[in-house]
């Protein structure tokens, strides 16, 4: 079994993987639109452009994503996206790839528990974990 984060936008999906390309080197797998799926799946026509799925690959990561239905109302059961490492470097530049436009929660700085950490929601409304691990604990 594997765990595959799903990610919904509200009608930004694909410029936002667009974006995670940039950010994680990686590639939309596939795309479905839509416009494409059976009319009675109640999408107005005006929103067939928008993603109904994809799939995102990197070589380090992967997860699905759409535009959610505009009457779509998500809870309060929110999680992270949650990325560790050991390469402070390529930590770094993930975290200040994300943090553009970004609301900063935490900033990427040292902790207690001998990480480089930081907490963010990115410019698409994601919520973000930077663990950066240093030291053997």
């Amino acid at each position: 079994m594997e765990l595959e984060p799903y990610v919904f936008f509200s009608g930004n999906c694909e410029e936002a993987l667009n974006f995670y390309k940039d950010v994680f080197g990686g590639e939309i797998t596939s795309i479905s639109r839509w416009k494409d799926a059976p009319a009675d799946m109640g999408m107005p026509a005006e929103h067939g452009e928008r993603v109904m799925h994809a799939n995102f690959k990197s070589p380090t990561l992967k997860f699905m994503a759409s535009d959610s239905r505009p009457t779509t109302q998500y809870g309060e059961g929110r999680i992270s996206l949650s990325l560790g490492t050991n390469d402070l470097a390529e930590a770094q530049r993930v975290w200040d790839a994300l943090a553009k436009d970004a609301n900063v929660e935490m900033p990427m700085e040292d902790t207690f528990w001998g990480a480089k950490f930081g907490m963010l929601t990115d410019k698409y409304g994601i919520d973000w974990m930077i663990n950066c691990q240093r030291e053997e604990r």
